[in-house]
């Protein structure tokens, strides 16, 4: 009997889903759940979560007291709008959810280690133990030595905005819980660098690059997990079958879900540990050389911690919009 891809994924990856929107999460179940500040800047906008933003803003109101000034208000809810959505993703699936922390802090080691803090503060006062959370924070060399603080304290951390082995390397070193390799924006900066429309799924950049990366990790034995994020197609994700974890688009995950097929495992740590791979060791001086070696990484670095401050720029003007409309 002939079986969909998503069903045979999930007898080797753990199939993450990347959303805020918690409709598509209870379609799809899958174990974890990621977001980032553009997913939840875009539900926030979605009229069926309109009461989750309305009433994170009504709680930071009752806190600070009729007094506060309205830019407080905004200030306070705009703090706890990812927990309010994470809570409520929690209620649906039965492994974690990662929590961002404000991509404008990405290059601030004490103000990261302290709002990692502070979130899961927010999820254990809701009764959520800190197991069920991951906090994502980019992969800068201080967002990395922020996590390895963090991840000292049982705080356990998932590094985003991930493009080069030097990233990866100096997170596994770093004790790091998991790590988020993006798949397809590395694909996008090869495809405008080149001047090429498509890559075959095997020979796609950022399929050889996670490919590259978990090769190491089971080589070496590093406990950090590898999660491939941020895919274009779905041949992007069969041909990382067998990684540690995907977190894939809902849109994705229809996909494969619609396709019959025999889905080969791709990526598999046997096979890893007898490979040929030179051990690299990544101090702060050896991580910036090899960042500003590579162009792309540090590229879509620099971009994804701007695309991200925007969205947040967004929707704090939308939370700003929406107190007014409540206390007119």
């Amino acid at each position: 009997m002939a079986r969909n891809l998503l069903e045979q994924l999930r007898e080797m990856t753990v199939v993450v889903a990347d959303t805020g929107d918690i409709q598509a999460i209870e379609t799809f179940k899958p174990r974890d759940a990621t977001t980032n500040p553009s997913l939840i800047t875009a539900a926030a906008q979605m009229p069926q979560y309109q009461g989750i933003v309305d009433d994170t803003l009504k709680g930071a109101r009752a806190t600070l007291g009729a007094g506060a000034a309205a830019a407080e208000v905004v200030s306070l809810a705009f703090d706890r709008l990812a927990v309010s959505f994470g809570l409520k993703i929690l209620e649906i699936i039965e492994g974690r959810v990662s929590t961002e922390v404000d991509a404008r802090l990405s290059f601030d080691v004490d103000a990261t280690i302290a709002k990692g803090r502070d979130l899961i503060k927010q999820y254990e006062a809701a009764g959520i133990s800190k197991e069920r959370v991951l906090i994502k924070i980019a992969a800068t060399w201080e967002g990395i030595q922020a996590a390895a603080v963090l991840e000292k304290e049982g705080i356990h951390c998932n590094l985003t905005l991930l493009f080069g082995m030097h990233q990866a390397i100096a997170c596994a070193e770093n004790g790091i819980t998991l790590i988020s390799p993006f798949v397809g924006r590395i694909l996008d900066w090869y495809k405008k660098d080149t001047g090429r429309d498509s890559y075959p799924a095997a020979e796609d950049p950022g399929v050889l690059s996670v490919t590259e990366v978990y090769n190491y990790y089971k080589k070496f034995g590093y406990s950090t997990e590898v999660m491939g994020a941020s895919f274009r197609n779905i041949g992007e994700i069969t041909e990382l079958a067998g990684c540690d974890l995907l977190t894939i688009a809902p849109s994705l995950l229809a996909e494969l879900q619609s396709v019959e097929g025999d889905l080969p495992r791709k990526l598999d740590p046997a096979k890893a540990a007898g490979a040929s791979i030179d051990k690299i060791n990544v101090d702060k001086a050896t991580f910036e050389r090899m960042h500003e070696e590579n162009r792309m990484a540090k590229e879509k670095l620099a971009e994804g911690i701007d695309g991200f401050a925007k969205a947040l720029e967004t929707l704090e003007k939308l939370l700003s919009d929406r107190l007014a409309a409540l206390e007119a």
